[in-house]
């Protein structure tokens, strides 16, 4: 066997002995990031949140390290001593147990004599999940006619933990066998889509395996979303970087003999435009970094690494398998050097419809979005409940409603003023007077109020439920109404921080997002008119998903709401990901008007690129819906309207309206360039 012959199978073989090490030594780490991340929402603000200030002052006042689980009982034919002794007795084992306060609060029957009420402190370090089911197991067997429900912070961060804990293992299978089924339709093949799924697990590898150290040494912050939608990136670009490849290397398998030849061509082909495809995503994430919610500002740099690893494995693990497999890839129907290039039936015939008639093409196409984008100023996006977050049943859900039904609902979650000790009294009179407000008290401790450097403290117990949209507006009259010099928090003042700090980054990043987009298209393709057009026509996409999405929401699926983040997060992935098919379409088009002129070579770029750009956008919505697995409203409504505005923007925009648009206007779609004087 000649040394080059040796060279030609080693050297791929070395590159998947590199990727098979990555994959044993941090595809572990995968299942261990839930163990690095973390989804208290009072993490997720900046220091400057008047929620965070007083966040690091009540340490001053009151014991931090506990939160409350509210276990309320209701017996509709009254609430007995006997009742009350059952929920003091069943809880009394585990006071100063692991992950427990050492005493607990009386059971407190309410004003109708139907119902009492019980506050246990979990410890606020480590995941309250074992402590809830710890009391919901000593709770199991009440007494006839007596009901038991838990709500409170601990209940719903136990909740939210039950709700990520399918991350690691069904949101990957489900990815997977969506990515798998799509594949063997697309290759008919059992053999390539096994190649594809490996490129997309060992990038997964990759990305967890550097995240997690990144989130272990505190660089950055890591939570739930993060991290699913991290599993989904991954998938999504890596099968797509993947599909490119493949098709242009089959492309090549047609009109070349060499199998390694023809997958080198492919390879240099397809590089730059699926760089810059990961690099627009790239740098569209990292603009998250100017987000001032801690959440969305450590997205940008998972996401991007997540799409950096996807390129990589797309680029070196996939070409080594191909080349090591050559046409057996493909069995069993391996591509035979014919000479010409297989012909796209159905691309074919769309491109003659939109050859046959641009301006119709695009008219008609354009109507058909602007109807739907005319809906999106009826998306609702200014924040839900946090008991809205869960889709289905949630513990802490039920007890918010037993509990609310027979006490002040903020009872056992209180909102904190911080104010100058000469104030307090003052401060206390004027937050009582508050509508919403329960009761308002100076903290006191020996019957004197607490003092800290000059600051005192009141308590006070909101009305209506701590969790609700009133209870955040009872927050904004109380900051109205207090003095300047009076801070405001709480559980319920975080939401709301949460809320307005997620309003403002909405209104910064978008603007960046299509400033970055906009630049990196430019450079790519030296014309000032396509990436106008191009960027245009996505937005344009982006506002029919999302008046789309606001008649689903708002109809057949009764969502409440949305969080201000999730037009946020949709609009960033949906520009980023839906600029990459124009990218690849244009880079093409570009390619052949070289040879042909614009309006062969974009005919010839639409035939070429339609099916493994369909086939891309359909794996990618395919991998973003797999996110609604996960029971939890943002993550479903971010599922669909990315999915649906993939699929919009594949379909419809890159197969019928840049194309009829870039016929129209003809070689002037590349102004200021060479090509464009033609």
């Amino acid at each position: 066997m000649s040394s080059r012959r040796v060279l030609r199978i080693a050297v791929p073989a070395l590159a998947l002995l590199v990727w098979l090490v990555i994959a044993v030594v941090a595809g572990p780490l995968a299942g261990k990031l839930s163990q690095v991340s973390a989804d208290d929402a009072s993490t997720f603000l900046p220091a400057s949140a008047e929620s965070t200030q007083v966040q690091a002052l009540l340490p001053e006042f009151t014991d931090t390290a506990y939160f409350p689980a509210i276990i309320a009982g209701e017996h509709p034919n009254g609430w007995t001593d006997a009742d009350s002794s059952y929920l003091s007795d069943a809880v009394a084992p585990l006071q100063g147990a692991e992950g427990f306060a050492p005493r607990f609060s009386p059971a407190l029957v309410a004003d109708d004599g139907l119902a009492a009420q019980l506050i246990v402190p979990v410890a606020t370090g480590g995941d309250p999940s074992d402590a809830v089911e710890r009391l919901q197991g000593a709770l199991a067997d009440p007494p006839p006619g007596v009901t038991i429900a838990m709500t409170g912070p601990a209940v719903q961060a136990a909740d939210l933990s039950g709700a990520f804990a399918g991350i690691d293992g069904i949101l990957l299978l489900v990815a997977g066998v969506l990515v798998l089924i799509i594949l063997v339709l697309v290759y008919r093949s059992p053999i390539l889509p096994i190649v594809v799924l490996m490129s997309a697990v060992f990038g997964l590898a990759l990305a967890s395996g550097v995240v997690y150290a990144l989130a272990d040494s505190g660089t950055v912050e890591l939570n739930g979303q993060s991290q699913g939608i991290l599993f989904i990136l991954v998938f999504g670009a890596a099968t797509d970087y993947a599909l490119l490849l493949v098709a242009r290397y089959r492309e090549h398998l047609a009109t070349d003999d060499d199998p390694r030849r023809a997958l080198v061509t492919a390879w240099r082909a397809t590089l730059p435009p699926i760089a810059a495809s990961a690099g627009t995503v790239i740098l569209g994430v990292l603009c998250l970094l100017f987000s001032d919610l801690n959440s969305n500002r450590s997205l940008g740099p998972i996401a991007a690494i997540g799409v950096a690893a996807s390129l990589i494995a797309s680029i070196t693990f996939l070409p080594a398998a191909l080349a090591l497999l050559g046409r057996t890839a493909f069995w069993p129907r391996r591509p035979k050097p014919t000479g010409a290039d297989e012909p796209h039936r159905l691309w074919k015939s769309v491109a003659d419809i939109v050859a046959a008639a641009p301006r119709r093409t695009w008219a008609a196409t354009l109507v058909v979005l602007v109807i739907g984008a005319a809906f999106a100023p009826m998306f609702r996006a200014d924040g839900v409940a946090t008991t809205d977050f869960f889709l289905g049943d949630a513990d802490s859900v039920a007890g918010a409603e037993l509990h609310d039904a027979h006490f002040d609902a903020g009872s056992g979650s209180p909102t904190w003023v911080i104010t100058s000790t000469s104030n307090a009294e003052e401060t206390a009179t004027a937050v009582r007077q508050v509508p919403g407000v329960a009761t308002a008290d100076v903290l006191v401790a020996d019957g004197a109020p607490v003092v800290r450097d000059g600051r005192a403290a009141v308590q006070s117990v909101l009305a209506d439920d701590p969790d609700s949209l009133a209870a955040q507006d009872t927050i904004e009259a109380i900051r109205g109404t207090v003095a300047d010099d009076v801070i405001v928090g709480g559980p319920t003042a975080v939401d709301l921080d949460t809320r307005i700090t997620a309003r403002h980054d909405r209104n910064l990043v978008i603007p960046l997002v299509l400033i970055v987009v906009l630049a990196v298209l430019i450079l790519l393709l030296r014309s000032i008119v396509a990436p106008l057009l191009l960027l245009g026509t996505t937005v344009l996409s982006f506002a029919t998903t999302l008046g789309v999405g606001a008649l689903l929401f708002n109809g057949p699926f009764g969502f409440p709401g949305a969080d201000p983040v999730v037009p946020l997060f949709a609009f960033v992935f949906l520009v980023a990901l839906g600029v990459d098919y124009n990218i690849f379409l244009m880079t093409r088009a570009r390619e052949e008007a070289q040879r042909l002129g614009t309006r062969d070579g974009m005919l010839s770029a639409l035939t070429s690129t339609g099916g493994v750009i369909s086939a891309a956008g359909i794996v990618l919505a395919a991998t973003f819906a797999a996110l609604a697995v996960i029971p939890l409203l943002f993550l479903a409504q971010v599922a669909f309207l990315v999915a649906f505005g993939v699929l919009i923007d594949t379909l419809v925009v890159r197969s019928l309206l840049v194309p009829a648009i870039a016929l129209d206007v003809g070689r002037r779609i590349w102004f200021p360039s060479a090509l464009s004087k033609d």
